[in-house]
């Protein structure tokens, strides 16, 4: 795997989402050094945050050589959808007299339906659902990285069919973006 180095901006609610983008990304072969910059809630409603700083974040993604950049958001779905989660950063975006984004850019959204633990306990080969709220990692984030190195296995090789939605849509994204950033 080539090591790639671009701007990264991490867009996200909460250190587990964080920690989770980190390894995830320094998994698939990229440098994250100075190159990265991360926004994160924090204090309060997480989603809230990241709805409200994701029109700033493209906008700023838009004014430089976004070739050379990506822009990684992870906003949980909550109880709502995943289309539902993904049209108001659609709207946020409509609302600040922006274009939503485009298929040519390094834009990637990342919804897990309830939160990222539906995934991280699916990772650990727990039997899920996308209804139920999975308990937080909290204070032992880091705990989560074996699920990753897991997770990036998967992706590559292509997720197993019992995947839930929102992480084989993630996987999709993902797939999506990097054929941007060769």
């Amino acid at each position: 795997m080539s090591q790639r180095r671009v701007q990264i901006v991490i867009l996200c609610e909460d250190r587990q989402q964080e920690v989770f983008a980190r390894h995830f990304l320094k998994k698939r072969g990229f440098i994250l050094d100075r190159n990265v910059r991360i926004q994160i809630c924090p204090k309060g409603a997480g989603e809230q945050f990241v709805r409200e700083h994701y029109a700033v974040e493209v906008k700023a993604y838009r004014s430089k050589n976004y070739r050379l950049g990506m822009l990684v958001v992870l906003i949980d779905a909550d109880k709502k959808m995943v289309e539902e989660r993904l049209k108001q950063l659609d709207d946020a975006l409509i609302a600040d007299a922006q274009q939503i984004r485009l298929s040519d850019e390094a834009i990637a959204i990342f919804v897990p339906k309830r939160n990222l633990e539906t995934w991280i306990h699916y990772l650990q080969s727990v039997t899920i659902d996308e209804e139920t709220e999975y308990p937080k990692f909290s204070k032992n984030e880091s705990a989560c990285k074996p699920c990753v190195e897991n997770l990036v296995n998967q992706c590559y090789q292509g997720l197993n069919a019992d995947a839930p939605p929102s992480l084989q849509a993630a996987c999709g994204e993902l797939q999506r973006i990097l054929p941007l950033l060769e």
